[in-house]
């Protein structure tokens, strides 16, 4: 079965990508444009992993990320931020939030792949 991902990203083309990408590797995606479905999408969905840009319109990544690790059904799942904060402090910030991996903006895809398969390996 294959592994499923959450990617919450409001930029259409990144969103396009990172789902594009994963399918490519075998992974089964659900996109989600708007933060505030997040939750509940992943309530609906139950990823294997979030993967989250921070910058987010009407909810912070920061925001979405202590929501979830929060809520009881989603704490376990891992979450991977990805964005253009690229600052030492960003990243502490985003990990404290709850963030599992952080990957700044350009992506490298190489990259990427590595940290979504260290989040949920292949069984």
């Amino acid at each position: 079965m294959a592994k499923r991902v959450l990617v919450v990203e409001d930029n259409e083309l990144n969103l396009k990508l990172f789902c594009d990408l994963l399918r490519a590797h075998g992974f089964e995606t659900e996109p989600v444009s708007d933060g505030r479905e997040a939750v509940d999408r992943a309530r609906a969905f139950t990823p294997d992993l979030v993967v989250t840009d921070i910058q987010l319109p009407h909810v912070s990544g920061d925001a979405l990320i202590r929501q979830m690790k929060a809520d009881p059904g989603l704490q376990e799942i891992p979450i991977m931020a990805v964005t253009a904060y690229a600052g030492r402090d960003d990243e502490e910030r985003i990990r404290a939030a709850g963030a599992n991996a952080y990957v700044s903006k350009p992506i490298s895809l190489a990259r990427f792949m590595e940290e979504v398969r260290a989040l949920i390996p292949a069984e």
